[in-house]
């Protein structure tokens, strides 16, 4: 965030309702790997108990995505740019209903990179097209970062 800011100089709003959602296993590393006993909130995975539902992410992200989009329209106009930082759950979901597709999902085939991004293009206030695209960590973050950033690429949350 900090690189793109002094990039673009863009102005910057933090937003709390595009963080990560909730979870009830928020700092319990590994719990499910080989449980002993499945914590009672794994009911469903469909739906999931242990936290934020899927659709109240999608909503929560939709809303602030609309809200920055007309915002950038409003001091930018129509070829204006909004962008927004975000965890990967809630993206990810967002993609999914925006292609029309299930919101439940095998979490390994999620694609993922820490650099990623994704682009929602507007017509007007019609969703036309989602892209997902990894850039180059190169072109994205300085050099001495980028040693760090790899070392975390191959942790798997």
């Amino acid at each position: 965030m900090q690189l793109t800011s002094e990039a673009l100089d863009p102005n910057i709003v933090i937003d709390d309702r595009i963080i990560e959602a909730a979870n009830r296993f928020e700092g319990l590393y590994r719990i499910m790997r080989r449980p002993q006993k499945p914590p009672s909130c794994v009911i469903n995975p469909f739906r999931p108990s242990w936290g934020e539902p899927y659709r109240g992410q999608v909503e929560r992200l939709m809303a602030v995505i609309v809200e920055h989009r007309d915002r950038a329209v409003e001091l930018g106009g129509r070829e204006a740019e909004a962008i927004l930082v975000s965890h990967q759950l809630p993206i990810w979901l967002t993609r999914r209903s925006a292609a029309g597709k299930a919101l439940w999902y095998d979490p390994r085939k999620r694609e993922r990179t820490l650099t990623s991004v994704t682009s929602l293009d507007f017509e007007a206030e019609s969703l036309v097209t989602d892209r997902y695209t990894k850039p180059q960590e190169s072109n994205c973050i300085s050099r001495r970062y980028q040693k760090d950033i790899a070392s975390l690429s191959e942790c798997d949350f």
